[in-house]
C-alpha cells in the first residue's frame, strides 16, 4: 500500500489504488489522475483550494469536507460530514475525527476540521488535518499514519511523536511541511524522534 500513496507538498497525497483519492490538494501539477475522491480537511486556503479540485475533477467525483469548506467549492458533488461520522463509497469506509489547536489560536474547535481515516485494499490511511495532539486521537486506529510536523500552525516534531504513542499505527509519514512554514528538517527531527518507538517512519518524496 505504502507505494500507491505520494506526497504532492504541504498536507496534499493523493492514493492510487481500486479508487483515486486526494487529500487536500493544492498547488497540483499537471498530469496527475481524476479523482474519484477528495477528502478536505478544513477551509483554509492552502488545504480547500477550488482550483485544484477543478484540476483533477471529473462527473463522478465525490468531495467529502465540512460545511465552510463546502461553501468555498463549486461544481462538484458535496458530501458535507462531521466529527465521528462514517460513510461508505464503493466499499471504502472513510471515518471522519476532529482536528483542532488545543495550544494555538489558528484552528478552533469551532471552525470545524477534519481528520479522516480510509479503509482501503484492508489497509487505513490516516490523515491527521491541521490538529495538535488531542483526545479524540485515542479513538484513532491505522496502520498508516500521515501527521503534521511543522509546528506554529500544527504540531511540532516533538508534539507528533505523543501523537504517534497515541495512534500507534504501524507506519508514520511526516508532513505539512515545506511550503508556508516548516521544512525537511522537522521531517527529519520527527523521524530521530521516532527512533525508539516501534513504528516505521517514511519521508516521502515530494511527486
Amino acid at each position: 500500500m505504502i507505494d500507491r500513496i505520494k506526497w504532492l507538498g504541504h498536507a496534499s497525497f493523493l492514493i492510487e489504488d481500486k479508487k483515486i483519492i486526494y487529500f487536500d490538494p493544492w498547488k497540483l501539477k499537471k498530469g496527475l489522475p481524476l479523482a474519484d475522491i477528495v477528502l478536505i480537511t478544513h477551509s483554509h486556503y492552502d488545504h480547500c483550494s477550488n482550483e485544484d479540485v477543478n484540476k483533477i475533477k471529473k462527473k463522478q467525483t465525490i468531495v467529502i469536507t465540512d460545511k465552510s469548506s463546502a461553501q468555498k467549492l463549486s461544481g462538484v458533488n458535496i458530501k458535507i460530514v462531521r466529527p465521528e461520522e462514517k460513510i461508505n463509497i464503493d466499499d471504502i469506509v472513510i471515518e471522519v475525527f476532529a482536528a483542532y489547536n488545543i495550544n494555538k489560536p489558528f484552528h478552533p474547535q469551532s471552525l470545524g476540521g477534519l481528520g479522516f481515516v480510509v479503509e482501503i485494499s484492508g489497509k487505513r490511511i490516516y490523515h491527521c488535518g491541521d490538529t495538535d495532539v488531542i483526545p479524540e486521537m485515542e479513538k484513532i486506529s491505522c496502520d498508516i499514519a500521515l501527521l503534521a510536523v511543522s509546528g506554529t500552525y500544527v504540531m511540532t516534531p516533538s508534539e507528533a511523536v505523543k501523537a504517534v504513542k497515541r495512534i500507534k499505527p504501524k507506519i508514520v509519514i511526516p508532513m505539512h511541511y515545506g511550503d508556508i512554514v516548516g521544512t525537511e528538517a522537522d521531517a527529519e527531527e520527527f523521524v530521530r524522534l521516532c527512533k525508539d518507538i516501534p513504528v516505521e517512519t517514511m519521508i516521502l518524496q515530494r511527486l
